[in-house]
């Protein structure tokens, strides 16, 4: 059988198996990071929420419906950890200048605060656990898994 490519597809179904493998066991890890990372954040924080506060850091304030459409899960769930994230202080909600029928969500200066640190943090980490790696391997790696975040536009399963 070959693929588009013209590779071998039996060469390709075992790289697409160890790729399974090897991203299972990075999103373990990393879903172990997220929850040690909202700790550090504040110590009641949800891992979940971790998420929201690093996508509202790059975009700004957002209605919570963008936010949910952005992190691809339902309104509801976002509504419950922005209640907490508020609660905590990490967030604030303001009238949309736009539309005074809603609302929208922006880091507080705790908020940013505590996501800076944490993210320092996280960084510090990475360049320690990196250290050994050649630069262009660095950048070679961010460049595919960029691609691959890339090809999860939408769930396939």
């Amino acid at each position: 059988m070959e693929t588009a490519e013209g590779r071998d597809g039996g060469e390709f179904d075992q790289a697409i198996e160890v790729l399974e493998e090897q991203t299972s066991v990075l999103w373990r890890r990393e879903r172990t990071t997220s929850h040690a990372l909202a700790k550090n954040v504040h110590p009641e924080m949800e891992p979940a929420a971790y998420g929201i506060l690093t996508l509202l850091q790059r975009e700004g304030s957002l209605r919570a419906t963008d936010i949910a459409a952005s992190i691809g899960v339902g309104k509801p769930s976002v509504s419950r950890q922005l209640a907490g994230l508020e609660r905590l202080g990490l967030v604030s909600r303001q009238l949309d200048p736009y539309d005074a029928r809603s609302q929208r969500v922006l880091l507080t200066a705790l908020g940013e605060q505590q996501l800076a640190a944490a993210q320092t943090g996280r960084r510090t980490a990475f360049t320690a656990l990196m250290r050994s790696w050649a630069p262009e391997d660095v950048e070679k790696l961010g460049v595919l898994i960029a691609r691959l975040n890339s090809t999860y536009t939408k769930d396939t399963w």
